[in-house]
């Protein structure tokens, strides 16, 4: 999104797979008339000074840590979501930019959705009354991905980069490039993956933080491969003050609600908002139509990549804030606070418990296998 950006140049690219750098390359000339500087390694990109800000989109396992180092050789960061691989290193990543006072933002862009934003601002106003209940949803039709089989490394990657802080595995012929998703040791399942677009838009039009408990249902029932996460799951998020968000996840699964393959709903004590990328409709207690905006710009919804309109205003948002100080509409100490709610939805699922969670932190009050889920080993 940032090549149709005024104003800016892609001046570097860093990937451990060099098919990938020679492809996007030629992307960036194509749109911009001039190539990249090419790295296999991030750490030489970060120590160029022609660098301004970076946008980190790695596997989740190098999140983390490649945006603390951009901190640290002073560039602002775009990191996509989920920011963090684990809680831990989401509270690492709000103490560097309070540490290093860059501007970080996430990339969860319906927060820079106008008829999103209209939405929380009617919420406020009062429009559906006091709301109570986000129901949040994601459903595709991903396949199986079998069983893997260990393999020889390609010779255009590198394993041990792609790897990273990491501990070590050997190499199988299923990771590289997605399926790593569907792995604990380098992703974080579809909650993190596609359900954290949707539970933060429920965040923000509730007004609401870290839950006071967490309940899970689900598990990998579509197929019987090595996908280690869930194909099927339903959280529930209770806050205080008598609020809650739910997320059903179908990974395999495309019947959708509303019409609709994602998004979400906000319910009041006097009707109820339907919010996705594309429109905003609210309803008065009836289910009648009150109020529908649809965006100028249409965005993707399940593919794989998910760009268009709202990319761009997030990127231009992230942009302002560094050229003119514009207010972030998604600051990275928010991301995590919604990041760190899917992580919360792994750990219920994993732990087989109703998490109590202390509102103030989000750290899980009654569960020792839990608190072990916190952080993670390193290689």
């Amino acid at each position: 999104s940032h090549l149709l950006m005024p104003h800016v140049n892609c001046v570097a690219l860093a990937d451990v797979d060099q098919s990938v750098l020679d492809r996007r390359a030629a992307d960036v000339e194509k749109a911009r008339g001039k190539k990249p500087k090419l790295y296999k390694d991030y750490r030489k990109l970060l120590a160029n000074k022609d660098v301004d800000a970076v946008v980190i989109g790695s596997p989740d396992h190098w999140h983390c840590r490649m945006f603390v180092d951009a901190l640290e050789a002073g560039k602002h960061v775009y990191v996509e979501k989920p920011c963090s691989h684990n809680p831990q290193e989401g509270e690492l990543l709000v103490q560097a930019q309070k540490k290093y006072g860059k501007i970080c933002q996430m990339g969860n862009q319906q927060r820079s959705a106008p008829t999103s934003q209209m939405a929380v601002q009617d919420i406020k106003d009062g429009l559906i009354g006091e709301v109570y209940y986000g129901k949040a949803w994601y459903s595709n039709k991903r396949g199986p991905i079998g069983r893997g089989k260990i393999a020889a490394v390609p010779d255009w990657l590198d394993w041990d980069l792609w790897q990273g802080v990491a501990p070590r595995r050997t190499f199988k012929d299923i990771y590289v490039h997605y399926n790593w998703h569907w792995f604990w040791h380098w992703g974080t399942g579809e909650v993190n993956n596609n359900g954290a677009h949707e539970i933060d838009v429920c965040r923000w039009a509730l007004g609401v933080d870290y839950p006071v408990r967490v309940i899970s249902a689900g598990g990998r029932f579509n197929y019987d491969d090595d996908w280690e996460f869930y194909d099927t799951q339903n959280v529930t998020f209770e806050f205080e003050d008598g609020k809650m968000i739910t997320w059903e996840g179908r990974s395999c699964n495309t019947l959708p609600h509303y019409n609709r393959g994602r998004g979400s709903t906000i319910h009041g004590s006097k009707g109820s908002m339907l919010l996705d990328r594309n429109v905003y409709i609210a309803y008065d207690k009836d289910g009648k139509v009150i109020k529908e905006v649809n965006e100028k710009e249409v965005s993707a919804t399940t593919n794989t990549v998910g760009v268009g309109g709202l990319d761009v205003y997030h990127m231009d948002n992230f942009l302002g804030a560094i050229r003119e100080g514009k207010a972030q509409n998604s600051p990275i100490d928010e991301g995590h606070k919604s990041v760190l709610l899917c992580h919360l939805g792994n750990m219920a699922q994993e732990t087989g418990k109703a998490l109590k969670v202390d509102p103030n932190t989000g750290h899980v009050l009654n569960s020792k296998k839990a608190m072990n889920m916190w952080s993670r080993d390193y290689e």
